[in-house]
């Protein structure tokens, strides 16, 4: 039974659709969450955003700010949710050292890209990333339009 849970694909909870489009991604790191119970809740409830966010290195620990996970009603009654709380993101001593080393030395940024729920935890997928300038991302979108142009032309002349 529990071969099966793990080779399931994990289930997105929110996605940043724009890393992608305004970094190049070199590495992806896979980090836990410190979360409050009211946060579970609204994240099993798909009520979270992580466009407006991003990830610091403080004190040898990775911080997610800019988060915003939307309080369920019913779930938080008597306690007084911050949306955009500052979260602590759990990472092994051997990645967050070669992160600070990364973002430190070599001018990465650290970039949420997506939210997503593994063997029942919520898990946060970050992003080592450089930035694009403006002609990157021109380019960027030039390829995308050729191949769907290309790809639409294979399909009508196999017809």
């Amino acid at each position: 039974m529990a071969d099966a849970q793990s080779s399931e694909a994990p289930r997105i909870i929110a996605l940043n659709r724009r890393a992608r489009h305004d970094y190049f991604i070199e590495d992806r790191y896979e980090a836990g969450l410190a979360l409050q119970g009211w946060e579970v809740k609204s994240l099993r409830a798909g009520k979270a955003q992580i466009t407006e966010a991003y990830v610091i290195l403080k004190n040898g620990e990775a911080w997610l700010l800019g988060a915003h996970f939307t309080p369920l009603k019913e779930a938080s009654t008597h306690v007084h949710p911050d949306p955009t709380r500052t979260r602590k993101l759990l990472l092994h001593e051997r990645e967050l050292a070669q992160l600070i080393g990364k973002v430190e030395r070599a001018g990465y940024t650290l970039i949420p890209l997506d939210l997503h729920w593994t063997r029942g935890r919520a898990k946060l997928s970050v992003g080592l990333a450089k930035g694009k300038k403006q002609h990157d991302k021109r380019a960027d979108l030039k390829r995308r339009a050729w191949e769907r142009d290309r790809d639409r032309l294979l399909r009508s002349a196999g017809r």
